[in-house]
């Protein structure tokens, strides 16, 4: 194709001089527009990823998600049940809902591994999670979690985007950069770290955008190094060559602008190419360890093996929010938590690879003074059944009618245990929350109230919850 036959768009996207992708994907539209708050639905609108006000005085700032995909074994990790133990082997009479019914039994199964209080709070937890033991009195455990479906991608397209089953729908992190722009200059707002094995479930739906404008999905960093691609120029052509080369596009640039006036897309290309300039500074310096220090390495588990991976994952999810990223989504490939069979080998695998590096994130910031505006949220789509599954090497099959999950910093109050499941842990029975419940009460500690936070889609103003029944739980605001 010679020169005279390129388009613009082909000419950019062919020769972006080390610029990257990045940059024009997560840095759209950010200088040259004006965004409309949040709870002004109609009416001609632009948007960028300013800093804007949020409805109230926040007290979080940032978040880090530690999604863990499959489903945690609450019964297993950080919801002690005696009596399951007790009845280990009897019949359950309780009614249940199946996943993969060929498999199905209703004969208890008592966790194999023993828990004990820990910290000041004295909150149990099993000897999986001794990482996390030594965190306990920084976090809330909330063992009450609600979805009321068993899948996979409907429980997690309910508690990541609001609605169970919906696909296409805004992700949380989509919502909260739309809500309240980026604290980070030369970074995209919403950033998402991905598994080297692969993709999670619901794959791309994890960090969508939906009908938000573009800017607002999550720019997802390469698992291995490097992480983001072409960061710098051909040799050949930098420096000067650079200049001339972002001054020419720059020309081209203005004379489109002159002669499409309003093109929101084509201003927001614009803007970007001096910023992506700036972000290929801060992108390496924000990625770069080796700066830090061997304790900090050691906390992460970086020394070893088996953490090191998440734990680097872990410490960069710390160095982004410290340069102003508003939400960092830590993924895993697959579903690596759900343990339909060899419960005993694959659930201590799994611990041993994340425990110590989620500890060390909530360590790391609590020493660095980040956690009281950062929240950080350890938890899965769906918990486990209290019955064995029938196999050679039995496992547990999906439960959502009670699970846990875990948060700390940002305003949630520490070396707390909020409701409570049945005596076997199958049901949430005790101050039960749901997926939007929970997504009430972390945009109201991101000062958003979450009936105000809307976009208008489709015909109607649309929010995160939905209008589905939805309250904050003040009990775990601190």
């Amino acid at each position: 194709m010679t020169p005279q036959k390129l388009s613009r768009r082909e000419f950019l996207a062919r020769d972006a001089m080390g610029v990257g992708f990045v940059a024009l994907a997560a840095l759209l539209e950010r200088e040259t527009l004006r965004a409309t708050p949040p709870d002004i639905p109609r009416g001609p609108r632009s948007f960028d990823l300013r800093p804007k006000q949020p409805h109230f005085a926040p007290k979080a700032r940032a978040m880090i998600s530690l999604f863990m995909h499959g489903g945690p074994s609450h019964m297993d990790l950080t919801d002690p049940k005696p009596e399951l133990s007790r009845m280990d082997g009897k019949s359950y009479s309780g009614e249940v809902d199946y996943s993969f019914v060929s498999d199905a039994s209703r004969t208890l199964l008592g966790s194999p591994w023993k828990f004990r209080p820990h910290g000041q709070c004295g909150t149990e937890l099993s000897e999986l999670l001794p990482h996390t033991a030594r965190i306990v009195d920084e976090i809330c455990l909330i063992r009450s979690m609600h979805s009321g479906h068993n899948g996979h991608e409907v429980s997690i397209r309910y508690i990541n985007s609001g609605v169970p089953a919906v696909l296409g729908r805004p992700s949380m992190g989509s919502w909260l950069t739309y809500a309240l722009g980026s604290a980070a200059d030369n970074l995209p707002a919403y950033m998402v770290l991905s598994d080297p094995d692969g993709y999670p479930v619901d794959t791309m739906s994890n960090w969508s955008n939906g009908w938000l404008p573009s800017l607002f999905q999550g720019t997802v960093l390469r698992a291995r190094e490097p992480r983001i691609l072409n960061l710098d120029p051909p040799a050949r052509l930098r420096g000067q060559a650079q200049r001339h080369y972002l001054d020419l596009v720059d020309a081209f640039n203005a004379d489109l602008a002159t002669r499409l006036p309003g093109e929101l897309a084509l201003e927001a290309r614009i803007a970007s190419f001096e910023l992506a300039a700036r972000m290929q500074t801060a992108a390496k310096d924000a990625l770069d360890l080796t700066g830090e220090s061997e304790a900090t390495r050691k906390l992460y588990g970086l020394d070893q093996d088996a953490t090191r991976e998440y734990g680097t994952r872990c410490l960069i999810a710390r160095r982004l929010v410290e340069r102003g990223v508003r939400f960092v989504q830590i993924l895993l490939a697959g579903q690596p938590w759900d343990t339909h069979e060899n419960l005993r080998e694959s659930l201590p695998g799994i611990c041993k690879r994340t425990d110590q590096p989620a500890a060390a994130l909530v360590s790391d910031l609590k020493m660095r003074g980040l956690l009281d505006t950062t929240v950080v949220h350890w938890g899965g789509e769906i918990g486990r059944l209290p019955l064995v599954q029938a196999r050679s090497k039995p496992g547990r099959d999906h439960n959502g009618q009670g699970f846990s999950t875990w948060v700390a910093g940002g305003g949630f109050k520490p070396g707390i245990t909020y409701g409570q499941t049945d005596e076997v842990g199958h049901r949430a029975v005790v101050n039960r929350v749901t997926a939007n419940d929970y997504q009430a009460t972390l945009l109201q500690l991101f000062g958003i109230d979450h009936t105000r936070l809307t976009y208008h889609h489709a015909g109607r103003e649309q929010k995160l919850t939905n209008d589905r029944p939805a309250r904050v739980v003040s009990e775990v605001i601190a």
